[in-house]
């Protein structure tokens, strides 16, 4: 990949070419792959790069490798700021919520200091691990879609990931070509971690191609964003929302779309709610049953709407205590 490339990777990701004075923030680990964005950022778009952080305090090491980092940015010539996350840190799910925190440091910073762009260095590689973990998982087409190119972060901040094209090997090359040495995280290699053992499988599975994985998952994201467009186009046409309560045509509908529009109805009574696969699957099947039940603190009954199926949804009354 060029400057060149780049350019019209985030250019596409935004939508439009960035402002002369727009601001992007990269997230630089201090790996390879982070690395070689920053090499490229900074070739693409000069002082106008923020490179962020984020030392999780999880290994004795990374307050140094935050120091490399800087110590980049510095020849580079672009701002460069250190992430805390501070406080206990939990015993399970440790990647998951060290990711959460990561984001959440890093789309504060860019709110605080006015930077609507953040940029990370997933690649091709990254999007076939996904893929494989998410499978394993069960995960639906939502989930299969793998890494997403671009995300909501809230507040104005959107994630966006130029590098999809790109494999390791591509940017271990950028790096080395600038003479800069990347940090190793033992972790990346620790057995305990399921994308550790997928990343293991890939390596060792020939027939398993990295590219194809990510091809599949790209597919996959598209016939999500048809979802996305058939369920709101059923809910214009098939949902009657008056005042607390929400009722639903549901005939015929196909599985997933009544998934969607059940799951919907339910966070649009109740926001703050987030239902489980299960839970969802379970009141599917009830009222397919003619029965009904309550989900995420919202109630559901089949009703008879011009002689064909139908749900009504209203707020579930709150329990007594004993």
């Amino acid at each position: 990949m060029t400057r060149d490339d780049l350019t019209a990777a985030v250019t596409g990701l935004v939508g439009r070419p960035l402002a002369v004075d727009e601001l992007v923030a990269v997230a630089v680990s201090g790996g390879g792959d982070s690395l070689a964005l920053l090499i490229l950022a900074h070739a693409a778009f000069g002082d106008r790069v923020r490179v962020l952080t984020v030392d999780h305090g999880l290994r004795a090491g990374s307050a140094a490798e935050a120091a490399v980092v800087a110590g980049y940015a510095d020849a580079l010539g672009v701002e460069h700021a250190i992430l805390h996350w501070s406080g206990p840190k939990p015993t399970g799910n440790l990647q998951a919520t060290a990711r959460n925190a990561r984001y959440t440091l890093m789309a504060r910073w860019c709110a605080a200091n006015g930077v609507k762009w953040l940029a990370t260095a997933h690649h091709r590689d990254d999007a076939a691990e996904t893929m494989l973990l998410r499978l394993a998982r069960g995960s639906g087409v939502g989930g299969l879609g793998g890494i997403r190119s671009r995300r909501d972060l809230g507040g104005g901040i959107a994630l966006i990931r130029p590098l999809l094209a790109m494999t390791k090997p591509d940017l271990a090359r950028i790096v080395s070509a600038a003479g800069w040495t990347a940090a190793d995280d033992p972790s990346n290699r620790a057995d305990r971690f399921d994308r550790t053992r997928a990343r293991a499988l890939l390596a060792v599975t020939p027939w398993l191609d990295p590219a194809r994985l990510a091809a599949s998952a790209a597919h996959l994201a598209d016939a999500e964003a048809a979802l996305v467009w058939a369920a709101d186009a059923a809910w214009r046409s098939r949902v009657e929302v008056e005042a607390s309560i929400i009722t639903v045509d549901a005939v015929g509908l196909p599985h997933d779309l009544a998934r969607r529009l059940l799951l919907r109805a339910v966070t649009t009574l109740a926001p703050d709610t987030t239902p489980r696969g299960d839970g969802v699957e379970r009141t599917l099947r009830q009222l397919a049953a003619g029965a009904g039940g309550t989900l995420g603190g919202v109630a559901v009954r089949p009703v008879v709407l011009n002689g064909g199926l139908g749900w009504r949804f209203v707020i579930a009354p709150a329990r007594r205590k004993p």
